[in-house]
């Protein structure tokens, strides 16, 4: 009886994962309800259901390491109205299992805009040039993988001789004393 109370619990939070987390519209809390606590009352699902989706969020936006969330969840059985030690320990393998997915989707659904993928560059001398005095100069390629989520990646390639390669090191130097300064205020 304990061990399919855990199945039921284990296979509730990876249905609740799918509707909070992420986002898949196949899943309802009436089709977890139906399928997995179907003699459960209404009010007392949604009791469940609020207390392990507040639980799931909690851990969620801490990002719990193991021993934070040992401690959480051991004050939550201490709690009044909390959760049995039973449900502590499929909480702890559930989160173990699914910390990773979890914070991924956290992340991928805080992107507004394309994101850096992917970096690479090289330094290159030129052999070809209309002018004389450009050849075996050294140039640098630079090439940004930029995209969204779920979406096909775009290539942005630039080429830059040493003058422009300096003033880009220079405006990295800038942002970088920019950011320094923000974080020495908070």
């Amino acid at each position: 009886m304990a061990e399919q109370r855990s199945q039921s619990l284990s296979s509730f939070l990876s249905g609740l994962v799918q509707l909070i987390y992420y986002r898949n519209s196949d899943i309802t809390e009436q089709m977890l309800k139906e399928q997995l606590y179907p003699d459960l009352p209404q009010q007392d699902f949604r009791i469940l259901l609020e207390k392990m989706a507040g639980i799931l969020r909690s851990i969620a936006s801490a990002d719990m390491d193991l021993n934070q969330l040992e401690a959480f969840l051991t004050a939550q059985t201490k709690k009044q109205n909390g959760i049995t030690p039973e449900q502590a320990t499929v909480l702890t393998k559930f989160w173990k299992s699914h910390k990773v997915k979890i914070r991924e989707s956290l992340i991928n659904q805080s992107k507004w805009e394309n994101c850096l993928r992917n970096l690479s560059w090289r330094v290159d001398l030129k052999s070809q040039s209309r002018h004389l005095d450009q050849i075996n100069t050294p140039v640098a390629i630079v090439e940004f993988e930029l995209g969204k989520n779920n979406q096909e990646s775009e290539f942005l390639c630039l080429e830059l001789n040493e003058i422009k390669v300096n003033q880009l090191l220079n405006k990295l130097a800038e942002i970088e004393k920019s950011i320094s300064a923000l974080s020495y205020i908070s």
